[in-house]
């Protein structure tokens, strides 16, 4: 007797190591995909860093050497730490807080003059022209009223004088500190060099004008007295005066507002003047000696300013001029009262008008509209709905086309501005990134700007896409479901939406959901054609945009995830799965499966019962009548005249027909599509 064999078990698997081992394969696969396109396009980065470079060790120095080295690194650690102590001792204590205090040295650094100012960009220019602005008023305001007004007596003149050196001092510093080191432009070109400057300085009309306002005529006082008129040099200063108004506006963000009150200081001043001239007049006719003079009573200087007000403006209600001198003083009186107050109403007129220009221009476009809108007859609901865009717009932006103030600007400044205002917005599209900077830099000069109120559909579900939307700010709604109601994803400022519309290779893509404005939203917009206007300069980032174009598009396409597949086990994951009929075969079966071929050849094998029962019925009477017939084709007519009936030149037909089947196979008329299989079927004829 044979021993018989024991019997070996079947071959046993591990599912989680068969788990792991198909997802190693799945990767293994995925890293050869990147690597083919990464060989076909170079454009695609790598997906992995490339290592860093091993550091090579240096040779070992000397042991003098490494002293010596040593000895360095503690000197410059002691420098380290004392140039650190002084920015940790630099704390202020202050209620239970503690704050960081520069140190000293960085006052007098940024208080340092530089060798030549820009009198356009400096505000410590600008600054330090507000104080001989003040000096220059000081003098204007005070030396009329010291000179005629019996104000400045022995017992108040110290006072006076320290005033006066205070302002001296501060035109000589502006004479000889400052000016001479403003630049200047010369043939387009900014002047920096102190000589230059100083040079230009020099020749200058102003350069006269300031040395004869610091001139010391204050010297006669020891001959003639202190008298104030001796000062009058002092206000021909008045080139510093104008030229901090311009400089003040500049840097000012409601700058009409320092327009008025300079217009009405002008105002202010001359009647300042209109009423010191007064009282000369009243002194040199004798106070209170006619009814039109100054009576000496009140406060002189409140009632004289009074009766130049009232002159001045031509109120009335004066009294009548007595003598030949108070006449004629009277009527210059008023036909300069006339002239200057004219003036400075038409001056006051034109700064309002300009600081409500814009708002006007809003009022304007809105009674417009709405005038419109009434002419023919628009829904109130509407009407509504369009105010409040123009209200919404304008507090939003201050204007309503943003575009329109931008045009005006050269294109290197327009840049600059939609740089600093929406670049930080665009740079954070995943999009673009690793696209061209100056590709970016041109998409900015052409996004468009558009304000959605609450509930306006941005896009509908299946328009054709051609535009492309940034969100500025706001949010927008995605919308879909059953009864497109149900929000799918609410996306914020920053977030992209439409782009696979704008990169669509072929066009006509439509929208697959409809997106709708959640409160007020502003959008930027960018069009396929201005698009494609861009990349035309911008190869690379053209081929990287339409990389990304072709991932977009293969992730819309893949269906939505469904139950987890299980994987084949043992052996059976070694073949793959198997594929699915492809769907010529299905379309010729006419179902699915067996019931489509079961179908077919039920209808063969009626059709060959029919066709032996008529072959029987029609033999006999041929035998009785026995007509001389040519010999019939084998085909049937009706298969023989169809071909030629669709017959192309280009037509090549492979049939096998029957009297109810035909089978056939044309080419396409695409190039490129191969063949077309063709099944029909026709009924028997009657006879």
């Amino acid at each position: 007797t044979s021993a018989q064999k024991p019997t070996q078990p079947g071959p046993q698997t591990n599912e989680y190591a068969d788990a792991q081992l198909q997802e190693l394969v799945k990767k293994l696969r995925e890293r050869a995909n990147v690597y083919k396109e990464k060989l076909n396009d170079p454009v695609i980065s790598s997906p992995e860093a490339s290592p860093p470079a091993s550091p090579k060790k240096p040779p070992a120095p000397p042991k003098e050497e490494k002293k010596d080295e040593k000895k360095d690194e503690k000197k410059e650690e002691k420098k380290e730490e004392a140039e650190a102590k002084p920015e940790e001792d630099h704390y202020c204590d202050m209620l239970c807080c503690k704050f960081k205090k520069p140190p000293l040295k960085k006052y007098m650094e940024y208080m340092k003059l530089p060798d030549t100012i820009d009198s356009y960009t400096d505000r410590r220019y600008v600054a330090w022209l507000m104080l001989v602005t003040i000096a220059y008023n000081w003098n204007c305001w005070f030396i009329p009223l010291r000179y005629v007004f019996p104000y400045q007596t022995p017992s108040n003149t110290i006072y006076w004088l320290a005033i006066d050196v205070m302002c001296d001092i501060c035109y000589l510093c502006d004479l000889i500190v400052f000016q001479p080191r403003v630049r200047f432009i010369k043939g387009g070109d900014i002047i920096s060099d102190r000589a230059e400057t100083e040079k230009f300085y020099h020749s200058s009309v102003k350069f006269r004008l300031d040395v004869i306002s610091v001139f010391p005529f204050d010297i006669l006082y020891f001959f003639f007295g202190f008298n104030p008129a001796l000062r009058a040099n002092r206000m021909l200063k008045h080139n510093t005066f104008f030229e901090f108004n311009d400089r003040l506006e500049a840097i000012m963000e409601k700058a009409y507002i320092y327009r008025v009150i300079r217009t009405t200081g002008y105002l202010l001043f001359i009647l300042h003047i209109n009423a010191c001239l007064y009282y000369w007049a009243s002194d040199y006719e004798g106070i209170g000696s006619t009814r039109w003079v100054y009576d000496g009573e009140g406060n002189m200087y409140l009632r004289c300013y009074y009766w130049a007000v009232r002159s001045l403006i031509t109120i009335g209600g004066l009294a009548e001029p007595q003598t030949l001198f108070e006449i004629i003083f009277q009527l210059l009186n008023y036909f300069m009262g006339v002239f200057v107050f004219s003036s400075l109403i038409g001056q006051m007129r034109d700064v309002i008008g300009a600081a409500t220009a814009g708002q006007n221009y809003f009022r304007s476009c809105v009674d417009n509209t709405v005038s419109y809108m009434n002419t023919y007859s628009i829904p109130k609901l509407v009407q509504n709905r369009v105010r409040t865009w123009y209200e919404y717009t304008w507090d939003s932006q201050g204007m309503l086309d943003e575009s329109e103030l931008l045009e005006q600007m050269p294109t290197k400044m327009h840049l600059a501005v939609a740089i600093d205002v929406n670049f930080a917005i665009v740079n954070k599209v995943d999009l673009f990134k690793g696209c061209d900077t100056q590709m970016i830099y041109d998409m900015l000069l052409r996004l468009k700007s558009i304000v959605y109120l609450p509930g306006d559909f941005v896009c509908k579900k299946g328009e054709i896409g051609r535009e492309m939307y940034i969100i500025k700010q706001g949010e927008v709604q995605v919308l879909g479901g059953p009864d497109g109601t149900k929000v799918l994803v609410t996306l914020r400022a920053g977030a992209v939406f439409g782009e696979i519309s704008l990169l669509a290779a072929g066009g006509g893509n439509r929208r697959t959901a409809n997106v709708v404005a959640h409160g007020f939203a502003n959008l930027f917009i960018l069009d396929k054609k201005t698009l494609n206007e861009i990349l035309v300069n911008y190869p690379d980032s053209e081929k990287l945009l339409m990389k990304k174009a072709k991932v977009l598009l293969k992730q819309k396409g893949k269906p939505p995830p469904g139950p987890p597949v299980q994987q084949p086990r043992g052996l059976a994951s070694l073949f793959g799965q198997k594929q699915e009929t492809p769907k010529l075969f299905k379309a010729m079966l006419g179902g699915k499966g067996k019931e489509g071929l079961a179908k077919l050849l039920q209808l063969k094998k009626q059709q060959e019962t029919q066709e032996t029962q008529t072959e029987k019925e029609t033999k006999p009477k041929e035998e009785e009548k026995k007509p001389v017939q040519p010999a019939a084709p084998s085909a049937p007519p009706a298969q023989k005249e169809k071909p030629q009936a669709d017959a192309k030149p280009a037509v090549v037909q492979r049939a096998t027909s029957k009297e109810s089947l035909i089978i056939s196979m044309t080419p396409s008329p695409r190039a490129g599509e191969g063949e077309i299989l063709k099944v029909e079927i026709k009924e028997k004829e009657k006879k």
